[in-house]
């Protein structure tokens, strides 16, 4: 178990719900990865890298609802800037993504 945090930490970190509209290849990025174009409503359209490209296809990602952090600060991936953190759990090197059990509007928030 990592440290442990309080209530006010943990509401600090925005999760959403968002729908890929695109997935994109990403030969720069240093490992496998796919480029993706999140919708989360009316948050607006973020941008990520998300290493998950021994799990999944690019068609089977498109209008798929994912999780992500979208208050991290942007990141620098290679030549690629990462606006959200797309969630999901760590199954010895694959990442099997979070989503929700039945559609929601995007950007509705994860509590």
């Amino acid at each position: 178990m990592s440290t442990t945090i309080n209530f006010e930490d943990f509401t600090k970190v925005d999760l959403r719900v968002g729908t890929i509209i695109e997935v994109n290849d990403f030969p720069e990025a240093r490992n496998p990865a796919y480029q993706l174009i999140i919708d989360f409503g009316d948050l607006g359209i973020k941008k990520s890298s998300a290493q998950i490209t021994t799990i999944y296809t690019k068609q089977e990602l498109l209008g798929r609802q994912i999780v992500a952090t979208v208050n991290f600060p942007k990141k620098q991936i290679a030549n690629f800037m990462s606006e959200c953190l797309v969630m999901g759990a760590v199954n010895g090197k694959d990442v099997i993504l979070l989503k929700p059990e039945h559609k929601v509007k995007n950007g509705s928030t994860v509590s």
